[in-house]
This record gives C-alpha cells, sequence and structure tokens, in this order.
C-alpha cells in the first residue's frame, strides 16, 4: 500500500474526505518526524512504538574496491511493534 492508497483507506473508514484524511495523515507523519528529531519517542498503545536509536561507530569495506572504511555512528529512526499488532499479523 502506498501513501495514496492508505489516504483513500482513511478516507473511506472514517468518512472523512480525502483532502481531509490526507492533511490528517501528513499531520501525524510531520508530528512523528518532529518528535524523533528532537530526540523524542512516540508510543501508540496497541500498535507500537517510533523511537531513536543510535548505532555505534564501526569499521566497514568500500564493496567496490575493499578498502577498509570507518562508518560514523549515526541514529537511525526505528519502530518497534506492540504485543497486540504482532499477534495480529501472526494471525
Amino acid at each position: 500500500m502506498n501513501k495514496t492508497e492508505l489516504i483513500e483507506q482513511i478516507a473511506q473508514t472514517s468518512k472523512l474526505t480525502k483532502a481531509d484524511a490526507a492533511r490528517a495523515l501528513n499531520a501525524t507523519t510531520d508530528t512523528i518526524t518532529n518528535t524523533l528529531s528532537q530526540g523524542g519517542s512516540v508510543q501508540l498503545i496497541g500498535f507500537g512504538s517510533f523511537l531513536v536509536k543510535t548505532r555505534a561507530a564501526r569499521t566497514g569495506r568500500n564493496p567496490q574496491t575493499g578498502e577498509t572504511i570507518q562508518i560514523a555512528a549515526s541514529k537511525v529512526a526505528a519502530f518497534k511493534s506492540s504485543k497486540a499488532l504482532k499477534s495480529e499479523v501472526n494471525k
């Protein structure tokens, strides 16, 4: 499912217009993005949690040359699904 299909599904389920559903989805994703960029987390009970994880610096290899390189530490967005979501997916 892509974003357009998701907006259509939200509009049908909630009886909103597609424009209202698009604004709601964009507001949700913008809020999650802003919260994560500030180092926070977003927890949706029964669905899961969006959080920021830190990757340690490590040594890697350039696949073209085989040369060893240093990969800097970084922060990545992560999602941890809830128990309810896991059980629903595994039905």
